[in-house]
């Protein structure tokens, strides 16, 4: 049996892979986008919070003893590098991309909501209170998303009916 503390730390650690598989997926998706100037903004804006989201959560498991896991950070970017990649050859990435990037931020605003929950289990205020920041910046994102997401399909609709590039 493992105790609240352990599992605590174990999800910190997967929400700090979860935090690079991000960024590395953002950052692809960032580097291709062309003709979505305010998406690729918004992105790019992301990117950063990403960043600092994964630098305060590596000093929350620092402040606990621990250390983040190398093997869930590498795995985590292997597969945002492939999904990235997969991407590439998708006639309607931007569509598909704005699609995947919500479901993300989704994933992660529930990851945060559980570890709000083990931190105050615990009584580690100071984690509870980072990821209470980190999780109303990922509630951010999806409700840009998902604002913008009618917006970016029907940009991308146009351009495709126009035979232009609409991909990216």
């Amino acid at each position: 049996m493992t105790d609240a503390r352990t599992n605590l730390i174990d999800w910190l650690r997967d929400a700090h892979a979860m935090e690079k598989q991000a960024e590395t997926m953002l950052k692809a998706q960032h580097e291709r986008l062309e003709h979505y100037p305010e998406l690729k903004n918004r992105i790019g804006q992301h990117i950063e919070e990403t960043k600092s989201q994964a630098e305060a959560l590596e000093g929350c498991l620092t402040r606990l003893g621990e250390s983040t896991s190398g093997f869930k950070d590498a795995a985590g970017k292997m597969s945002a590098m492939a999904q990235g990649m997969g991407g590439m050859f998708a006639s309607d990435e931007v569509v598909k991309g704005s699609m995947a990037g919500y479901t993300f931020e989704h994933m992660e605003i529930a990851s945060y909501r559980a570890l709000i929950a083990a931190a105050e289990a615990v009584g580690d205020v100071d984690t509870a209170d980072v990821c209470r920041g980190i999780l109303a910046e990922e509630v951010e994102m999806a409700d840009w998303l998902g604002e913008h997401l009618p917006a970016v399909t029907r940009q991308f609709l146009a351009r495709d009916e126009a035979d232009v590039t609409a991909k990216r």
